[in-house]
């Protein structure tokens, strides 16, 4: 039997393609853009096939799935982590407020055009996010691990092997996603000379509290922001989902 790798693929993940429709061109820039160079990092689901890890060992009993949480249970916590995170980032071109546990920068009141150009509120806003993910994904793939260890010879074998994935890319993973603003950066330039560009061509006034209501640009990069957050959050989940799937294929064969 062979499974889907638990560790994600750059290459097909929404993530890459989120990217690429976000991207600025700049003359200056490397051929190979950004996003590019995210999906061709190692795709380890071409690499590596779990058959042997999934295969039970010589005389390996029935599954003890009286030990395990079984995939109902797991399935639930899986649900409400994702939920929460997916709260926490909010809806597209909605700029979350009072009670949000992670505020998106607004600007102050008076504030003009030219005092919005600093990235480093929304630089800050998004790692805030990283870190909730870190916090609430990496507990719960540990906990998916151990319901495997719980449940089969196979799975045991299979939760092992994603620990050492895990414990072998996360640097590489988290080297990669961290570089993930600078390209939001590029795209709040975009937002923001576009949105110069028409006040030099207009001679409109300006006016910061229409920066973010729909249609403002503020607005517009706050929604992109949001559609990144929620790609990188499926990308970040897909090992996890990847072992619940797995502990319900096994309860499928030994009901």
């Amino acid at each position: 039997m062979a499974l889907a790798s638990p560790h994600p693929s750059f290459n097909r993940s929404t993530l890459v393609r989120c990217l690429s429709g976000l991207e600025v061109g700049d003359a200056g820039e490397s051929k190979q853009s950004f996003a590019a160079r995210l999906g061709t990092w190692f795709d380890l689901s071409d690499a590596i096939s779990l058959s042997a890890a999934l295969r039970p060992a010589a005389g390996a009993g029935s599954p003890a799935a009286a030990v395990s949480p079984g995939r109902s249970s797991v399935g639930e916590e899986f649900a409400r982590v994702r939920a929460a995170l997916i709260e926490s980032i909010g809806p597209d071109d909605v700029l979350m407020a009072g009670n949000a546990r992670i505020k998106f920068p607004l600007p102050a009141t008076g504030t003009a055009i030219d005092g919005a150009a600093d990235f480093s509120p929304y630089h800050r806003y998004y790692l805030a996010h990283q870190r909730e993910m870190e916090a609430g994904i990496g507990p719960l793939r540990a906990r998916v691990r151990a319901a495997l260890s719980g449940f089969s010879p196979a799975l045991r074998q299979l939760a092992a092997l994603d620990a050492v994935l895990e414990e072998a890319f996360w640097a590489r993973e988290r080297s990669l996603l961290g570089a993930v603003p600078l390209l939001l950066e590029k795209r709040f330039e975009h937002w923001r000379g576009t949105h110069l560009a028409f006040l030099a061509e207009t001679q409109a006034t300006d006016a910061p509290e229409r920066w973010i209501q729909p249609g403002g640009w503020l607005a517009g990069f706050c929604g992109d922001m949001q559609r990144v957050l929620r790609a990188e959050l499926d990308l970040r989940l897909q090992p996890v989902a990847g072992l619940v799937e797995a502990l319900g294929n096994e309860e499928k064969r030994h009901p």
